[in-house]
């Protein structure tokens, strides 16, 4: 079993390709023939999901279809401490969730030939985002 944490620079909000920074920032990865990556990020405001890794026009209709979704300044919330990107952001996070299993077959990531994972940045001025990656297997 092998588990690293790991910063994520800051990043605009937007969804952002984030797979190769996952295998290049965790050497143990290489150690396992089969098994599983769990990617956790430890925020309530951003998220992470597996999606199309090839054209950069499907992260960007992610961004408008969310932002119509969960729209900003709903006189409905009542959670605005840190802005009106502050409740729409935690909405957005739930939505897509906090983490993802990825399979692992001899030291790669086993994703299909158009996925990437994405760290869905869900604020205007989100920060520096920490990840938790555990991967166990044989």
């Amino acid at each position: 079993m092998f588990q690293q944490a790991i910063q994520l620079r800051p990043r605009k909000r937007g969804f952002h390709l984030i797979t190769s920074e996952l295998v290049h920032a965790f050497s143990g990865l290489s150690e396992i023939k089969a098994g599983m990556l769990q990617v956790f990020i430890q925020h309530t405001s951003a998220s992470l999901t597996l999606n199309e890794n090839a054209d950069p026009t499907v992260r960007m209709d992610f961004e408008t279809w969310f932002n119509k979704a969960v729209p900003e300044n709903d006189p409905d919330y009542r959670h605005n401490d840190e802005g009106p990107d502050d409740m729409p952001a935690h909405l957005k996070a739930a939505l897509l969730g906090s983490s993802v299993m990825i399979p692992i077959h001899n030291g790669r990531l086993a994703l299909g030939t158009w996925q990437g994972v994405y760290l869905c940045e869900h604020r205007n001025y989100g920060g520096a985002r920490n990840l938790l990656l555990t991967a166990w297997g044989e």
